[in-house]
């Protein structure tokens, strides 16, 4: 296997938590490598290099001295890779700092060049100044994050031995890293962060700090020449949605996909037998599509743990009783915590549907497929689409991703492509193009009425074999 340019072909992302790891290493798995999500440092380097391996250290919820030693110590563990990765939320939330200095140290690399613009999320860097949607960072609602609020905008505050620069300053580039400096790239568009990458002539000389518009650039320069099998999972009879985060863009896809006929949904909060209440509303269910999801309120940081704990001791009842048979999460800590009561250690990525969304199979006794959000990531109706993707084969049409309202003039509706149902029609659950859904709707068909496991599952959803769609007749 070669890359377009002399790079080895080990690949290393470190991140904060697990949503990050995943949209961290998803841009590979597009540009045609093999990847994999590891829960938790490893003690060895895994023994097939080949490839992406994203590292959740699990650290944002860590306090800082923590943070940074568990940095250290899996940078330390990577530095001969051939290109390595330090993710970092793209409005700045964790220990930004203190985990890139750790890593540096850790890795040994040449220079760090930061770079957290995710232009495709409306995240860009202004002369070193971090904004979503045209509002610093710090004057967002990720500064009313109630477990790591952002204090700071500036990443030249954050850093203040950095050399600021940008595309303009492209061509001094490679004497910054002979100089062995920290460098801070403002970029507004994915061209601005491709100038970047294409400006290193040696990439493993660098520590790359940035988020998936980053790694979407990284792995632009290095696709691999010849192709790879996705592996995409078969479609699902009947996926979970879980909701963790807080975050308003979560919660208003929470509310579009809530607002369907075919959903059902059930709230998990702090109080004692919660977990169990969720999973009786949910088990008994014929709706096709299930959603769990903690309450809608902002909670302290005390609770975040307990809400946790709560949601994922009803996702390994549902998916363990084979009520559901893939799984969709927003929310890092939410999907780490559910992922590791099911005895997962970690995700085969299979591709990378969206940007800022991975799609894989659980590495672990119950190999189910997922899909991995960030909380503030996403259109309104992207909740919507991901249960759908959860359903269908690789390939199908799926619910155009709507621009968001402030890139697109307020008299101009929202139209779907020819042959592709639009959020609001109940013919189809979810917008199934298939002739025959792989479940009844609620307003075609009655259901039958008994337990979805009883009437719909058997070990054919777990091993290699097809399942019959016509089973579901």
């Amino acid at each position: 296997m070669t890359f377009r340019t002399g790079v080895r072909p080990d690949i290393a992302v470190l991140a904060d938590d697990l949503t990050s790891a995943g949209d961290g290493a998803a841009p590979f798995r597009r540009a045609g490598h093999e990847a994999r999500i590891l829960f938790g440092v490893p003690e060895a380097p895994p023994e097939r290099a080949t490839g992406v391996t994203a590292v959740d250290l699990g650290s944002r919820m860590r306090d800082e001295e923590a943070a940074a030693a568990r940095t250290e110590r899996a940078a330390r563990l990577f530095a001969g890779v051939g290109l390595l990765l330090k993710t970092v939320d793209s409005t700045l939330r964790g220990h930004v700092a203190a985990e890139v200095r750790a890593a540096w140290a850790g890795s040994r690399r040449r220079a760090v060049v930061v770079a957290p613009a995710f232009p495709a999320e409306g995240r860009v860097t202004v002369e070193g100044v971090q904004s979503v949607h045209g509002v610093p960072v710090h004057a967002s609602d990720f500064a009313r994050d109630p477990v790591h609020p952002v204090r700071c905008s500036d990443l030249t505050e954050l850093f203040p031995e950095a050399v600021p620069a940008g595309p303009d300053e492209a061509a001094g580039l490679p004497g910054l890293v002979d100089d062995g400096r920290l460098v801070v790239w403002s970029a507004r568009t994915d061209g601005d962060l491709d100038r970047l990458v294409a400006a290193v002539p040696r990439l493993a000389d660098v520590l790359w700090v940035g988020s998936p518009g980053l790694a979407a650039a990284l792995a632009r320069r290095c696709v691999r020449e010849e192709d790879g099998a996705p592996g995409v999972p078969e479609p699902a009879l009947r996926p979970l949605v879980v909701v963790g985060s807080a975050h308003p863009v979560s919660r208003r896809q929470l509310a579009v996909l809530r607002r369907r006929a075919d959903v059902r949904a059930a709230v998990v909060d702090g109080d004692r037998g919660a977990a169990e209440r969720a999973v009786a509303a949910l088990r008994g269910s014929p709706a096709p599509v299930l959603a769990l999801h903690t309450p809608d309120e902002r909670h302290a940081p005390s609770a975040a743990g307990v809400l946790a704990g709560s949601v994922a001791a009803a996702v390994r009842a549902l998916a363990g009783g084979r009520a559901v048979d893939a799984l969709v999460l927003t929310g890092g800590e939410t999907a780490s915590t559910a992922f590791r009561a099911l005895g997962a250690t970690g995700i085969r990525l299979a591709d990378e549907p969206e940007p800022g969304v991975a799609r894989g199979i659980l590495l672990g006794p119950l190999p189910l497929p997922v899909l991995v959000k960030a909380g503030g990531f996403g259109d309104d109706a992207a909740l919507l689409r991901l249960s759908q993707l959860a359903r269908q084969p690789l390939g199908s049409p799926l619910l155009p991703r709507h621009r968001r309202s402030h890139g697109r003039p307020p008299d101009r509706p929202r139209e779907s492509p020819p042959d592709r149902p639009s959020v609001g029609r109940r013919e189809r659950p979810l917008g199934l193009p298939h002739d025959r859904p792989l479940v009844r709707p609620l307003d075609d068909r009655p259901f039958d009425n008994r337990p979805f496991n009883d009437r719909l599952f058997d070990d054919r959803l777990f091993d290699d074999r097809p399942l019959d769609p016509g089973a579901c007749a």
